[in-house]
């Protein structure tokens, strides 16, 4: 696995610091993971998770060879938080990672998602990653508007997804 040191032209962007996570890292992580489920469509889950949930899920990632990044904001807070992992099981999608970039509510709009995508791009280069696709719901307006300043391009739009207690639906 690649480290921070190898993200140093990503590092500064945004008056915030951007590396690996740590386990000290993972409340930061919580408060923006479940914020996302309770106020937002941006997660597939409508169920809000505690510590250990999120302390499995870094270790699996580790495990696995994918990165967590996370951005410190300068008051020493995590303000967003980015990963990739596996999207299909098939050896024919070995090269192909699902991507996942989120920013806590006090840090929207502030370029934080683009400077994690960027270094969660490289992160995937140094990995041999070709090809990163998200799932992004039609109504995270930010996150289109961020995926579609990267290196990227729409293949499918959805006009509605399934429930979601966030959206309203049921």
């Amino acid at each position: 696995m690649s480290t921070a040191h190898d993200l140093e032209p990503f590092l500064k962007e945004t008056n915030v610091q951007i590396r690996d996570a740590l386990n000290t890292d993972l409340e930061g992580i919580l408060l923006i993971y479940n914020d996302a489920v309770q106020n937002s469509t941006a997660i597939w889950n409508d169920h809000c998770v505690d510590l250990a949930n999120r302390q499995a899920w870094l270790a699996e990632r580790h495990a696995q060879g994918y990165p967590v990044l996370v951005a410190i904001d300068e008051g020493g807070r995590v303000a967003g938080y980015a990963s990739f992992g596996p999207w299909r099981p098939h050896d024919g999608f070995r090269h192909t990672v699902e991507n996942s970039v989120y920013v806590s509510p006090d840090h929207r709009g502030s370029g934080i998602g683009r400077s994690l995508m960027k270094a969660l791009i490289e992160r995937a280069r140094m990995l041999e990653k070709h090809v990163m696709v998200a799932f992004i719901e039609s109504e995270n307006r930010a996150r289109c508007t961020c995926t579609s300043s990267s290196a990227s391009s729409t293949s499918a739009r959805c006009a509605r997804s399934a429930a979601s207690s966030a959206a309203g639906w049921t």
